[in-house]
């Protein structure tokens, strides 16, 4: 009997998708869990395989049309006996369309490359062919490390392309292009967190001398010793960590008119990615080393590029750190991550003159942000939160204590 293709269940927290790429059209021969359609979230990308092996009868939804969870994608009609792509799969599927012709071999040429949505964007962008990627990801998906490396390799000579005629003097031209499911999300849960919570930030500014004068003395073992360079993050990660201890409502979260106090770290770190920010979290990061912390990081920020983390690396956390700095950001007013009522924004570091024991002196200065929600964290609370981390990263050593 015919076979419906559901969107599946990700998670709780997800309830809606966008059909990304159909990897079939109507009438290919299928067999059971070969993938179909890609389907985008506001949180990960995923493909929906065949549930058993027929044809592809009927396509529900086209591309770019929004869907729920539950809702049905399209059909599997019985048929194609095992639906391997043989001849006489191919003559199952003739009888079972009507007037089909070699569909099983169409398919199997025809069929998409396995490949990550950023994958294909930079394969698009770069006008390079999936096809003569070979792909390092499970069971050979392409990922986007592997059409950014096809684009670097030397192209064969082409004819110059003919010589256009410039636009005219005052003509402008507009694009009109669809959010993707993710900046959607993103667009709306700003606007929500600024109508339901209390937010304020309060700054200070931190004499980074300490921390450089460490990762200077130390970079070379630590990278010798665990592969990866000693960041910024990791430090602050440590020096939010005992704040959070010293003031738990910053850990908290509101769930109607009770406070849910947290005593555990699970920390968000914001992540840049090609289709928007996200903040994969390290779960437990209190009980992680710095060379852990670290590790953890690049790895998110090569998954969150390659389109390959997981809803389970985004769920949860307790408190975000975000570092604009990263992108030379100097001062900003971060937005909270709900439902966490705090969020530490880090920024360039740049030489300024200071006053250090009655002397003007040029140190590597930093401004920190604490944005949270005053509905349940005091300004005295936040105030003394950003103090607590500005002590540990001026007197890193300090952290050693904790």
């Amino acid at each position: 009997m015919p076979s419906n293709i559901v969107v599946p269940e990700v998670g709780e927290s997800i309830v809606d998708a966008r059909v990304a790429k159909w990897l079939r059209k109507e009438g290919d021969v299928v067999a059971a869990g070969d993938p179909l359609v890609e389907l985008e979230t506001d949180k990960i990308d995923l493909e929906v395989a065949a549930p058993s092996a027929g044809v592809l009868s009927r396509i529900d939804h086209k591309e770019g049309a929004d869907v729920k969870v539950g809702d049905i994608l399209g059909v599997i009609a019985e048929g194609a006996q095992g639906a391997k792509g043989s001849a006489d799969g191919a003559t199952a599927a003739e009888g079972a369309e009507g007037a089909v012709s070699d569909k099983g071999a169409g398919s199997a040429q025809g069929a998409k490359k396995r490949a990550t949505p950023a994958a294909r964007n930079v394969a698009e962008q770069n006008e390079v062919d999936l096809t003569s990627v070979k792909g390092s990801g499970d069971a050979g998906r392409v990922m986007r490390r592997d059409v950014e490396k096809a684009a670097e390799q030397p192209k064969a000579a082409v004819a110059p392309p003919p010589v256009t005629p410039r636009r005219a003097v005052g003509e402008r031209t507009e694009e009109r292009t669809r959010m993707s499911k993710r900046r959607a999300t993103i667009a709306r849960r700003l606007l929500e967190v600024q109508s339901t919570a209390a937010m304020l930030t309060t700054f200070n500014e931190v004499d980074m001398s300490g921390v450089m004068a460490i990762r200077e003395r130390h970079k070379q073992g630590f990278k010798e010793r665990y592969g990866i360079n000693l960041g910024m993050t990791s430090f602050f990660a440590k020096a939010a960590i005992s704040a959070l201890r010293a003031f738990p409502r910053v850990n908290a979260e509101i769930q109607g008119d009770e406070m849910v106090l947290k005593h555990y770290y699970d920390i968000g770190v914001a992540v840049g990615a090609s289709e928007g920010l996200v903040v994969p979290v390290l779960r437990d990061a209190d009980q992680m080393s710095f060379a852990e912390i670290e590790a953890q990081i690049r790895d998110f920020a090569k998954r969150a590029e390659d389109g390959t983390l997981s809803l389970a690396d985004l769920k949860g956390g307790t408190f975000t750190i975000t570092n604009g700095g990263v992108f030379g950001s100097l001062f900003s007013t971060p937005i909270l991550n709900p439902p966490q009522v705090g969020i530490l924004g880090l920024h360039a570091i740049k030489e300024r003159p200071v006053a250090v024991n009655g002397q003007v002196v040029v140190r590597p200065m930093m401004y920190t942000a604490l944005t949270y929600d005053h509905r349940i964290v005091d300004g005295s609370e936040a105030v003394r939160f950003l103090v607590r981390v500005k002590e540990l990263i001026e007197d890193p050593g300090a952290m050693l204590l904790e």
